[in-house]
């Protein structure tokens, strides 16, 4: 896969202002402090953590993104996703729009703080459905809906979301998974009834959670 990125720049021209029967003098330049120099663009860093990845170059992804989040880029199961989505809220978006993977994140997300990108969100290929239940049951203990992408669709992610998750609420004991007709149901229980997670997929193309349903006792 090749890229092509194309460099531009603005050339700077001062000109200085003589006065007959006086020295030259040069305009002054209003110098601007470092500390207060504008942060780059979300896109622009997430751009370059995104080539450098491409190219296979751990030292040029680390001079924009955290180790945490070098370790995770690095870590993509599947082929590079193929357009760039935007930014949203310092959060930035590459996905797939020709191969299909698990989750509703479809690609790779990279959330940029200042000049660096301090998270990256993956579709993941997850080989067991109740691993795929409990990376979504946690990122929604956390409030992480990136993570909740990662191996959620996004119809049982804002299922689930619906109700934040209350840490001195009611308790919920995770009762395992079970066939059922289409895949598997992953359930927790609690007082007062019990949420069942939808998993669909396989070990080879990997588990998600499709939907959520709820019963109560």
């Amino acid at each position: 896969m090749s890229r092509r990125l194309l460099l531009g720049g603005a050339a700077l021209a001062t000109t200085a202002t003589l006065t007959l029967g006086l020295p030259a003098v040069a305009p002054a330049l209003a110098a601007t402090p470092a500390s207060s120099a504008a942060a780059p663009a979300p896109g622009k860093v997430a751009g370059k953590l995104f080539r450098a990845w491409l190219a296979r170059d751990r030292a040029a992804a680390a001079a924009v993104a955290t180790p945490a989040a070098v370790s995770t880029i690095f870590t993509y199961a599947y082929r590079a996703p193929d357009r760039f989505d935007g930014c949203s809220n310092g959060v930035c978006r590459y996905v797939h729009t020709s191969v299909r993977v698990p989750g509703g994140l479809n690609g790779i997300a990279m959330a940029v703080t200042g000049s660096k990108v301090t998270k990256v969100y993956l579709s993941r290929h997850v080989e067991r459905p109740s691993a795929a239940a409990g990376h979504l049951f946690a990122a929604w203990k956390r409030g992480d809906r990136y993570a909740a992408l990662e191996v959620g669709a996004e119809g049982a992610v804002r299922t689930l979301f619906r109700v934040r998750y209350d840490p001195r609420g009611v308790v919920h004991q995770f009762q395992g998974c079970t066939k059922e007709p289409k895949g598997y149901a992953c359930a927790w229980s609690y007082e007062g009834g019990a949420m069942f997670m939808h998993v669909r997929g396989s070990r080879t193309t990997g588990y998600d959670v499709r939907s959520i349903s709820y019963t109560a006792d």
